[in-house]
């Protein structure tokens, strides 16, 4: 008999979109001062600079996997500069804010619409508001002409910006299926996962991401989108919202009842959809899986197709060889 290796899920909520405000410091304001010092009475001017304002910063981080955060934290504020000091000593510099965000994230500022980030290394960053500088002290200001300056510059102000949060999963396995193929049913039966399971369609409203682990030191994150209808790729259903998680993943496997009146079509029509909404997943790898075979339900229809793999994730038939399957896809990358 074969020993698969053992393998177990982490499962995590998900959060793939939000709207933020962002907001960086002010610069701090330059000072008005004169050198007094026994002995001399009339000392120039001395007034320090002020202390640049702090600025809003996104940072890729691989060990977030999903926005959760910014569903109840929607305004972000860096530290304002101090103003100058005397002694020329310029003023303490506003601390940054920094976010950090899930390996692909896009960013998008609202006011022109466009993609300012696209963050998928880990530790990337993007600089969102840059804080404002701080203003001139006196001290700059003197001349031959003009011995005792009495101003000094403001600091600037900092920028304050709205933003569109949104996340492409970046998982490396993409489940692909209608409506109640048993997509939720293998991540729940293979994990402590809770999906909501229930014979109708759209239980699943949001994606779900697993980390998988096999072997000793191997994982790759699992996606379970939910159940695409034909047209979803024209946004019928729920379309664009499920199809866009799907653009990154490595490996695509398409779910399939094993009582469906006819596999090869709806194997097909799933296939469509994916292409009409992006034709670069016609790259993907793939791997097509015949679910719930505990029914031992005889459909002959499954003979028009060439390769599958079979799987129940109640007794959890052929779950190690699906575990399995996936490795040796990833491990050609």
């Amino acid at each position: 008999m074969r020993l698969y290796a053992p393998f177990y899920f982490f499962v995590l909520m998900f959060i793939d979109y939000a709207e933020i405000e962002c907001e960086s410091g002010h610069g701090g304001a330059g000072r008005v001062s004169f050198r007094r010092e026994k002995f001399v009475p009339k000392g120039g001017p001395d007034g320090g600079d002020g202390g640049k304002g702090g600025s809003v910063v996104f940072v890729a981080d691989s060990n977030l996997h999903t926005l959760q955060d910014m569903r109840y934290k929607k305004s972000y504020k860096a530290e304002n500069g101090d103003s100058g000091t005397t002694s020329r000593k310029t003023g303490k510099n506003g601390q940054d804010i920094r976010i950090p965000v899930p390996l692909g994230t896009i960013i998008s500022e609202v006011s022109n619409n466009t993609v300012n980030a696209d963050l998928v290394s880990d530790g990337e960053e993007f600089i969102a508001c840059i804080g404002g500088k701080g203003g001139k002290g006196n001290v700059n200001y003197k001349s031959s002409t003009r011995q005792t300056p009495r101003y000094a510059q403001k600091g600037l102000a900092g920028e304050k910006k709205q933003f569109t949060i949104e996340l492409k999963v970046l998982a490396d396995v993409g489940l692909v299926g209608l409506p109640n193929a048993g997509k939720s049913t293998l991540l729940s039966s293979v994990s402590s996962a809770t999906p909501k399971i229930d014979d109708y369609p759209f239980t699943t409203l949001q994606p779900h991401l697993g980390i998988v682990k096999y072997g000793e030191y191997k994982s790759f994150v699992m996606a379970d989108i939910p159940g695409l209808i034909e047209g979803a790729s024209k946004g019928k259903g729920l379309g664009y919202q499920f199809l866009k998680h799907i653009e990154r993943t490595k490996i695509l496997l398409f779910l399939i009842d094993t009582a469906d009146e006819n596999p090869i079509e709806n194997y097909r029509l799933l296939k469509k959809e994916l292409l009409n909404y992006n034709p670069d997943l016609k790259k993907r790898k793939y791997l097509i899986v015949r679910t719930k075979i505990d029914t031992k339900i005889d459909n002959n229809k499954w003979s028009e197709i060439d390769n599958y793999l079979t799987i129940s994730s109640v007794s959890k038939e052929g779950i190690p060889n699906l575990i399995n399957q996936i490795g040796k896809l990833l491990n050609e990358e």
